[in-house]
C-alpha cells in the first residue's frame, strides 16, 4: 500500500459535473523525500520511508540529523513507511501528488481533535438519568448505577465513564480524490478528514 504525507488544509465545497455541492477538505499532500529504503535481505522486509515538514536543526536530535543527512535533505518532521510503491524510489527520491489520478479513492489517517475531559453524555451518547421532574437536581448528565454494591463489590473494566475524549488515530476509509492541483501540492478530497486544520495526515492508496 503506497501513500504520502500531508497536511490538513482545511474545507471548502466543490461543484461536481451535475452541479451538486461536494463537501469537501483540502490537503497539502507532499512532496515527501525518500529519507530509507529498507529492504528483505537486510531488513526482512521491504518498504520505503518518506519524511515531511522542515525542522528546526536546534531542535533535531544528532542522530536523526545524520539519518537526513545521509538521504540529502533537511530535518523532517514526520517519518513515516510505506509498502507497494509502484516505481522504484531510492534515497533522496522525491514522491509528489503524481501517484495518485482523479476520481480514485484513498484511506486516511490522522488524529482525532482533543475535546478534554467530557462527561458521558458527549463521550459516549448516554441519554442521562430520568427526567426533569420527580425531584431531580442536578443529576440529568449523570451515569447511573456503575455496578451492584454487595457482589462484586467493585467496578468491571471497561465501563463507559467520563474521561478524556479525542486525540485518537482514526482512519477514514474510501475518500474519494475529487480535484489535484500538482502546482501547489494541493488534493481536494470528498468529505471529512480526522483532524485539525494543520495537522498532519497520511493519505494511503
Amino acid at each position: 500500500m503506497s501513500g504520502i504525507i500531508g497536511k490538513k488544509v482545511g474545507m471548502t465545497s466543490y461543484f461536481d459535473a451535475e452541479g451538486r455541492n461536494i463537501p469537501c477538505t483540502v490537503v497539502e499532500a507532499g512532496p515527501c523525500v525518500v529519507t530509507q529504503v529498507r529492504t528483505e535481505d537486510h531488513d526482512g522486509y521491504a518498504a520505503v520511508q518518506i519524511a515531511y515538514g522542515e525542522r528546526k536543526e536546534k531542535n533535531t536530535p544528532a542522530a536523526l540529523k545524520g539519518h537526513f543527512k545521509k538521504a540529502g535533505t533537511t530535518p523532517k518532521r514526520k517519518v513515516v513507511e510505506f509498502k507497494g510503491f509502484e516505481k522504484e524510489l531510492n534515497l533522496g527520491d522525491t514522491v509528489t501528488v503524481d501517484i495518485f489520478t482523479e476520481g480514485e479513492y484513498c484511506d486516511v489517517v490522522g488524529v482525532s481533535k482533543g475535546k478534554g475531559h467530557q462527561g458521558v453524555v458527549k463521550r459516549h451518547g448516554f441519554a442521562g438519568v430520568g427526567g426533569r421532574t420527580h425531584g431531580q437536581h442536578n443529576r440529568l448528565r449523570a451515569p447511573g448505577s456503575l455496578g451492584a454494591a454487595s457482589y462484586p463489590s467493585r467496578v468491571f473494566k471497561g465501563m463507559r465513564m467520563a474521561g478524556r475524549m479525542g486525540g485518537d488515530t482514526v482512519k477514514a476509509f474510501n475518500l474519494q480524490i475529487m480535484k489535484i492541483i500538482p502546482e501547489q501540492n494541493l488534493l481536494v478530497l470528498r468529505g471529512s478528514v480526522p483532524g485539525a486544520k494543520g495537522s498532519f495526515i497520511t493519505i494511503e492508496i
